[in-house]
């Protein structure tokens, strides 16, 4: 895609997973990008994740929950994805104010500073498969009841709808994705804040059993980070897709166990251990989940392209080789 060359993009959360690999694809197309991120311990930032780029991008160190710096930031550019956020479903429940001041209030704010001073802005926002609760039935599309289960769903529902409401209301172009599990270089992997791939790739390169919670059946789907960043790409390019939500999701279905089996295959000497599931986790466990993601495949033309499979040796590899950067070792 050319449309982004020249253009000005700015990217919340830019230091971390998502935001980084999104980064340096925008950099190769000729975009001028600003990443904000707060670099808050608990949320992935990592400076390390830039390496190779750090020279090509403008980096802004402050939190989205500060309106000026946002009001600020958010002057004169074209393109806003917005993927900063707080993505751990047990620190919703220990801390459900900071959750919400981070996923919902920040998100009014920030929507308001654009009407302000920039409301020829496009905003793509990243939202998530986790407002649908238990599913009803397989796989889920969009027109799947919402029922969030944790107070980080309610939150994410409230900010993806205040992207939704500012686009009907005032014309601020916006969309939101809904993400599947998401991984691949860049996640957070030191504990399971982000991701629960990301604990098992950094215990699988000590040597130390993968815990799987219950007993391995629940089915998930994933997508690589490259196929993640493809999709948040066309939706910022297309103005079709203005006041709607997309799934994003994989064809690829797979039960925890057998991900697990897939993985110690990659590593010598990997193992896995079934656990009961702790009370606190069991009562925000969704059960099995994967996503219909044939709407946006129409629309937009977007289906995941990396293989399980492969994604997860590169994503081993990865972390095998840069593992100093993202846990104490």
């Amino acid at each position: 895609m050319t449309i982004y060359s020249g253009k000005n993009v700015l990217i919340t959360g830019g230091l971390g997973f998502i935001g980084s690999n999104l980064a340096r694809i925008l950099v190769a197309q000729g975009a001028k990008v600003t990443l904000v991120d707060s670099l808050i311990p608990q949320y992935g930032g990592n400076y390390f994740n830039i390496v190779g780029i750090r020279d090509d991008v403008a980096v802004n160190i402050c939190d989205v929950r500060d309106p000026f710096s946002m009001r600020y930031l958010l002057q004169g550019m074209d393109y806003l994805f917005n993927l900063a956020g707080q993505t751990s479903h047990m620190d919703s429940m220990s801390n459900p104010q900071a959750d919400l001041d981070i996923n919902a209030a920040a998100q009014l704010s920030i929507l308001e500073a654009c009407r302000q001073v920039n409301p020829e802005i496009k905003i793509v926002f990243a939202s998530t498969r986790q407002l649908y609760g238990k599913p009803d039935y397989l796989p889920v599309d969009e027109k799947h009841p919402v029922r969030p289960v944790d107070v980080n769903g309610i939150n994410k529902l409230a900010g993806e709808w205040y992207h939704l409401l500012y686009n009907n209301v005032y014309n601020i172009r916006a969309c939101a994705l809904r993400l599947t599990n998401t991984y691949g270089p860049g996640m957070r992997v030191k504990d399971a804040r982000q991701t629960f791939l990301g604990i098992w790739v950094r215990l699988l390169i000590e040597g130390k059993p993968i815990k799987i919670f219950g007993d391995g059946m629940q089915l998930r789907d994933f997508n690589y980070v490259d196929d993640c960043v493809d999709a948040l790409l066309l939706a910022g390019a297309s103005d079709e897709v203005n006041g709607k939500v997309y799934n994003l999701g994989s064809s690829e279905v797979v039960g925890l166990k057998s991900l697990a089996e897939m993985m110690i295959a990659l590593v010598p000497g990997g193992v896995f251990e079934l656990t009961p599931f702790p009370s606190d986790r069991k009562a925000i466990d969704i059960g099995d989940y994967y996503s219909d993601f044939s709407l946006i495949s129409r629309e937009l033309g977007w289906s995941p392209k990396v293989p399980l499979l492969m994604g997860l040796k590169k994503t081993l590899t990865y972390y095998k080789k840069h593992q100093e950067s993202y846990w104490e070792t």
